[in-house]
């Protein structure tokens, strides 16, 4: 039987303009800790989509959730002030939060973009390669940083990316969501780095045609739990990243899964 952290559950942050934030609240908060009594891992991230939400650090902290080492992980882009940048790490630290994904993120109007003179580096834009060269050097031995891999862009710019972020001090790496297998997830593997597959939980492929950027087509009608258990068979020596996990059918399912 696999350990249930085999599995690192996505979880949404509220946004800022929710209609009712209390409710958005206690639902979060109910989430999070059937998470992690479960066992397994969280992940949390950073205005997803470009859309204001409320910061992981933030939430854990207001609702006094608790915070398991290795198994709780925080997202950070780079459309942040440097001042908040360095709130969200500084609490990050002081939550004992030590694993954090690093990516560059969606922008909007409404967010700020840091700017490579923030962070003392010398760079036209600051990238997830900067923020990851950064958090080490201002959090030294503190976090474990992961970095995103997409295998829907452009191959051999993508690995190039890769390649500077992996030099940046970036230490495992989470792949965008895979539809059965993927040759980039092969490759990936060849490095020798730790590998996280993220697996798309809703029945909807047309909103992960939208998240990626390209369309993806599913020669049957799309089934997110076998479509789990082929990344679990594929990519045995990985981890599985579960975004958009439906908590009333999905989750308690996952106990099974781990033990196939």
């Amino acid at each position: 039987m696999l350990a249930p952290d085999t599995f690192n559950i996505e979880l949404l942050s509220p946004k800022q303009d929710v209609d009712d934030l209390e409710a958005a609240l206690d639902l979060f908060a109910d989430k999070y800790r059937r998470a992690l009594d479960g066992g397994y891992g969280i992940c949390i991230p950073d205005n997803p989509l470009g859309k204001l939400a409320f910061q992981g650090t933030e939430l854990i902290s207001e609702l006094e959730l608790p915070v398991a080492p290795g198994r709780v992980s925080v997202h950070v882009n780079t459309f942040h002030t440097h001042s908040d940048l360095d709130w969200i790490l500084n609490s990050a630290a002081e939550l004992g939060i030590d694993d954090l994904l690093a990516v560059s993120g969606d922008g909007s109007q409404r967010l700020p973009k840091l700017q490579a003179a923030d962070l003392g580096v010398s760079a036209d834009t600051v990238t997830s390669v900067e923020l990851v060269e950064y958090i080490h050097r201002r959090f030294p031995g503190v976090f474990r940083v992961g970095v995103a891999y997409n295998p829907y862009e452009p191959q051999e710019h993508e690995w190039e990316k890769l390649q500077r972020k992996l030099a940046a001090g970036a230490q495992y790496i989470t792949t965008q969501p895979i539809i059965n297998s993927h040759p980039a997830v092969d490759k990936l593997l060849e490095l020798g780095v730790p590998v996280v597959v993220e697996a798309w939980m809703s029945k909807k492929i047309h909103l992960l045609s939208d998240c990626v950027g390209y369309e993806i087509s599913p020669e049957s009608e799309y089934d997110p739990l076998a479509n789990l258990r082929l990344l679990m068979k594929n990519y045995s020596q990985c981890r599985y990243y579960l975004s958009i996990l439906g908590f009333k059918t999905q989750f308690p399912r996952l106990p099974e899964l781990l033990r196939e």
